[in-house]
């Protein structure tokens, strides 16, 4: 392919990459945007295998073939509540593949051999497998933290804050060192130092951050791994990579922005970590002082249910484990043909992921426009009849508007309590991610529905249709 061709398809693939990110924007045209960006990497592996550069053809099927298979087969069997997981081991391949990269490239032929250029192309060795080390390594803790076997609690070790910042300025006297030195030897320990310290920076700085910030952190390592491979399109020469590598950063890093403003929390603050001191798993220890909660069942539930006028569905993470979004789906349907106006809440940190409830719903068929985020519904509480939480704590917990001393303290919430009767299905009062009490367990109109969520919602759908009769 001539590099007149190959340039225009890198051009037409860029563009089908942007198209493919303003499809995501929107559910509705989110198939559309998907379809954009397979179109487009599709075209990028065509164009750049049938490149000049490219001869090697043996190994490249080699290499790509295996790495289709195991693509596919960790498609068809990853389930929905593993994809937060699955994204974060993504991003560590991004990380990984830069760094092998600035390896490969440093120690290969060289492309730059004197002057300015030459110290501008070690530069974007030594930052892409920087960068590529830190979003390798975290993204690898935050997997494992999202998996649950490493502790959703922050890491807090005394002087952190101090430590990454000597670690930091270590990191780039050695790049000020790697650009200087004429030995090739010296320069591949400098460069080894320099992974490994990265890398340990990448360890501390996710493990740092409590659980309750996890899906700013999924957001923020998708960033990372953008410019990791915008680096190593520098350090290719490679324009689509840069351009594909840049898109990913940039909309990862504005992604991370509306996700901390979803929490009111700084984009610094979640980095610096501590916030979300338990995984999900603690004891109501503030049982006794909140006083008693009120148990419902499932009989009591489907008859408010046919009473409402108005009902709001907030799904939460508890949902996603007990899949229970397609039952769910069914009890609209349910609803809707009652004539009861029924919509859902959704949280900009509800799930593990971005997004995580928005594709839960829309895998169960529930229709996009009843679908609305937490600025356009928060007003509506006051008119709502029953709402019925589902699997969610800390995205509907009072404690962030009235207690200044809480962990979770001025965080945009659901004000779920503010409707006539609130229905919570939990299995027990665990608390949340974040590991704080909920006081809406106790509040007058609230009712505790325990159990398994999926169970609970197939039988108030059994009761539903049997009602109808």
């Amino acid at each position: 392919m001539s590099t007149s061709l190959l340039t225009v398809s890198y051009i037409i693939a860029g563009v089908l990459f942007i198209l493919s990110l303003g499809g995501l924007s929107n559910p509705e045209s989110s198939k559309r945007g998907n379809l954009f960006g397979v179109i487009g990497m599709i075209l990028a592996l065509v164009a750049t295998t049938l490149s000049n550069e490219v001869t090697g053809y043996g190994l490249l099927i080699a290499a790509v073939a295996p790495a289709v298979v195991v693509g596919a087969i960790l498609a068809a069997r990853v389930q929905m509540t593993q994809m937060p997981q699955l994204v974060a081991i993504l991003h560590s391949f991004v990380g990984l593949a830069a760094v092998l990269v600035g390896f490969a490239t440093y120690l290969g032929p060289a492309s730059h051999t004197q002057g300015v250029e030459a110290t501008i192309h070690l530069i974007e060795v030594f930052v892409g497998i920087g960068i590529g080390s830190v979003t390798f390594t975290g993204s690898i803790m935050a997997c494992g933290k999202l998996h649950g076997v490493i502790s959703g609690s922050p890491w807090m070790i005394p002087g952190r804050h101090l430590l990454n910042l000597v670690v930091l300025a270590v990191t780039i006297w050695l790049g000020a060192r790697f650009t200087g030195t004429d030995s090739h030897t010296t320069g591949v320990v400098l460069l080894l130092i320099a992974t490994v310290l990265t890398g340990a920076l990448g360890v501390h700085m996710v493990m740092a951050i409590g659980g309750a910030d996890m899906p700013v952190v999924v957001s923020m390592l998708n960033s990372y791994s953008g410019w990791a491979a915008a680096a190593a399109g520098f350090m290719l020469s490679n324009d689509l990579l840069i351009i594909t590598g840049a898109l990913v950063g940039s909309s990862g890093a504005i992604l991370s922005y509306i996700m901390c403003r979803g929490m009111n929390r700084s984009f610094i603050s979640v980095i610096l970590g501590g916030f979300g001191t338990g995984d999900g798993g603690g004891a109501p220890a503030a049982a006794g002082e909140q006083g008693e909660v009120e148990a419902t069942d499932v009989d009591e539930v489907v008859g408010e249910l046919f009473e409402a006028k108005q009902v709001i569905i907030v799904p939460g993470y508890g949902m996603a484990v007990a899949q229970a979004q397609h039952t769910i789906s069914e009890i609209v349907k349910a609803l809707r043909t009652a004539n009861i106006k029924i919509r859902f809440a959704i949280h900009p940190v509800a799930g593990r992921l971005p997004g995580h409830m928005n594709v839960l719903l829309a895998e169960a068929d529930v229709p996009y426009d009843i679908v609305l985020e937490m600025d356009e519904i928060n007003n509506d509480f006051p008119d709502t009849d029953v709402v019925l939480v589902i699997g969610a704590n800390d995205i509907v917990n009072p404690s962030a508007l009235d207690d200044p001393h809480s962990p979770i303290a001025g965080m945009p919430v659901l004000e779920v309590w503010k409707s006539k009767r609130v229905v919570v299905m939990k299995r027990s009062m665990a608390t949340g991610y974040a590991g704080v009490q909920n006081p809406l367990f106790f509040k007058d109109n609230t009712r505790m529905l325990f159990g398994d969520a999926k169970d609970n919602c197939d039988a108030i759908l059994t009761g539903l249709r049997a009602a109808k009769h």
